[in-house]
C-alpha cells in the first residue's frame, strides 16, 4: 500500500506543479476559446490541462517502474506500456483539438486507434464470467471489438460530463477511489497478481486528478480540455479492462466454492459490460441522454448542447458549487455502493443503507423547488438566498405604506419628491427603484 501511495502523491505534485506553467503556455499559445453559447463561465478560460496531467502520469509509471515491489509488474506485463502508448496517442489528439477544435469524427477514429494500439500490445479482454453460465472465453476479434467499444463509450463519457469547473475530475477521482479499492482487495485477498497493474493504474488515476483539482475547482483558472478528458478516460477503461478481462474467475474459485457463485459475487463490478457504468454511471447516463436527445432532433450524436446533466440542475436553480457536489454525491453513491455490494452481496443493510441515500440524493435535487421558511431569529445564520423572500416583502410593504402616505396628503419622514423610495428600503438585495412611484423593476 505505500508503495501505492508514493506513486499516487508523486503523480499528483507533478501535475500540480506543472499546471501552473502550462496555464501561461495555453495563454501564450492562444489556447483560450471565445465563450460559446452552452458555456456556463463568463470569461475565456485556457485549456490545455492535459499537458501537465500526461506528465503526472509518466512520472507516476516512471516511479513505479523504479520501486521494488512494483517493478515486477513492467517486467511480467506489457499492459503499462499499452497504456502509456495509448494514452499518449489521445493525449496528442486532444492536444490538436484544444488548440484547433478538430472535427468529432477525426477524434472518434482517434480513440479507436488508440484503444486498438492497446489492444496489439496485449490489454485487451480474453473472457468474460457470464452470470449463470460461467467463464466464457472470447476470440480475437471479439476481444477487441469489446475492448475498442468500452474504451471509446467511457472516454467520451468523461468527455461528456467535462462541463464544470472540477467536474469531470472530482467524479473520476471518485470513481477510481472505488476502483482501486476493488482491484486492491482483489489482489491483496485473492492473492492474484493480473490484478496487480489495475491496481497501479487506479492510484496514478486519483494522483492526476487530485494534482489537477486545486487548479479547476470554481472558479476555475485552467481548464483539463480535451487533452485531459479523453486522457483519464481511457486510463479508467484500461484499469477496467486489465482486472476485469484478464483475471480469470477460475483462480477465484478456491475462495468462492465455485465458479458460478464467484460470477455472481462479482456481477456489479466484473462483467466488462458493466464496469464503466457502475464506475462512472453518471457520466454513461449523460452519455446515452445526449444521444438519443440529439438523434431524436435530427442533430449529430456529437453536436454541442446545454442539455447535459449539469445544465439542467443549473437551470433547475442550483448554485454552480451545489451542482457539481451534488454530481459527485451521485457518483460516489453508485460507485461505493457497487463496491460494497462486491464485498458482501448477502448483506441487506447495504441494500437499505443505498436506497436510503438515494432518497436523500432525490432531495437534494429537488431542493430549488422548495420555499425555505426560516424564522426571523435564524436569519442572520443563513445564506441571503434564504432572506430573500422575506426582505423582498418588507421592501414592497414600505412601499406600499409610503404610496398610502403620498396619496393621503401627509409627508413621510424619509421620503422627498425627487427621490419617492423610503429610507432604508432602496436596493434591497439588488432590486433597483426608479421612477416617480419607486416601483422595482427587478425583484430578483
Amino acid at each position: 500500500m505505500r508503495e501505492y501511495l508514493l506513486t499516487l502523491c508523486i503523480t499528483a505534485a507533478v501535475t500540480y506543479l506543472l499546471t501552473g506553467p502550462v496555464r501561461k503556455f495555453a495563454i501564450v499559445a492562444g489556447a483560450m476559446p471565445e465563450i460559446r453559447a452552452r458555456d456556463v463561465h463568463r470569461e475565456p478560460t485556457p485549456r490545455l490541462g492535459g499537458i501537465a496531467m500526461f506528465f503526472g502520469l509518466c512520472a507516476g509509471l516512471l516511479v513505479a517502474d523504479h520501486l521494488t515491489s512494483l517493478n515486477w509488474v513492467f517486467e511480467k506485463s506489457n499492459e503499462p506500456r499499452a497504456l502509456l502508448s495509448g494514452a499518449a496517442l489521445i493525449w496528442l489528439i486532444g492536444v490538436l483539438d484544444d488548440k484547433f477544435e478538430i472535427d468529432a469524427l477525426i477524434k472518434l477514429g482517434g480513440q479507436m486507434i488508440a484503444a486498438g494500439v492497446m489492444v496489439m500490445q496485449g490489454l485487451t479482454i480474453l473472457w468474460l464470467p457470464i452470470p449463470g453460465v460461467g467463464n466464457v472465453a472470447l476470440t480475437q476479434w471479439q476481444g477487441t471489438l469489446l475492448t475498442v467499444a468500452l474504451v471509446v463509450i467511457t472516454i467520451n463519457a468523461v468527455n461528456f460530463v467535462d462541463g464544470l469547473d472540477g467536474l469531470a475530475a472530482g467524479m473520476v477521482c471518485i470513481a477510481t477511489v472505488a476502483f482501486f479499492l476493488y482491484a486492491y482487495r482483489v489482489w491483496v485477498s485473492y492473492g492474484i497478481e493480473a490484478a496487480a497493474p489495475a491496481t497501479l493504474f487506479a492510484s496514478i488515476l486519483m494522483g492526476m486528478c487530485l494534482g489537477f483539482l486545486p487548479h479547476n475547482m470554481h472558479p476555475a483558472r485552467i481548464f483539463m480540455g480535451d487533452s485531459g478528458s479523453m486522457l483519464i478516460g481511457l486510463v479508467l477503461a484500461a484499469g477496467a479492462i486489465s482486472i476485469t478481462g484478464q483475471v480469470d474467475p477460475d483462480v477465484m474459485n478456491l475462495f468462492s466454492g465455485s465458479e458460478r457463485a464467484t460470477v455472481h459475487q462479482m456481477v456489479p463490478v466484473y462483467i466488462p459490460l458493466l464496469m464503466p457504468l457502475t464506475i462512472i454511471a453518471v457520466p454513461a447516463a449523460d452519455l446515452v441522454l445526449a444521444i438519443v436527445r440529439r438523434t431524436w432532433r435530427g442533430q449529430s450524436p456529437f453536436a454541442a448542447d446545454r442539455g447535459h446533466l449539469h445544465h439542467r440542475l443549473l437551470e433547475i436553480g442550483h448554485s454552480h458549487s451545489r451542482a457539481v457536489l451534488i454530481m459527485y454525491f451521485w457518483s460516489a453513491l453508485i460507485a461505493f455502493g457497487a463496491l460494497a455490494y462486491s464485498v458482501n452481496s448477502a448483506s441487506m443493510w447495504i441494500v437499505l443503507g443505498v436506497v436510503f441515500l438515494s432518497a436523500v440524493g432525490l432531495v437534494l435535487l429537488l431542493l430549488p423547488r422548495f420555499t425555505p421558511r426560516v424564522p426571523v431569529w435564524a436569519q442572520r445564520f443563513v445564506p441571503p438566498r434564504y432572506r430573500r423572500r422575506r426582505a423582498a416583502a418588507e421592501a414592497e410593504a414600505g412601499l406600499a405604506a409610503a404610496e398610502a402616505a403620498e396619496e393621503g396628503g401627509c409627508d413621510e419622514p424619509g421620503t422627498d419628491e425627487r427621490d419617492p423610495v423610503p429610507a432604508g428600503v432602496s436596493g434591497v438585495n439588488g432590486a433597483t427603484a426608479i421612477g416617480t412611484r419607486g416601483r422595482f423593476l427587478d425583484r430578483s
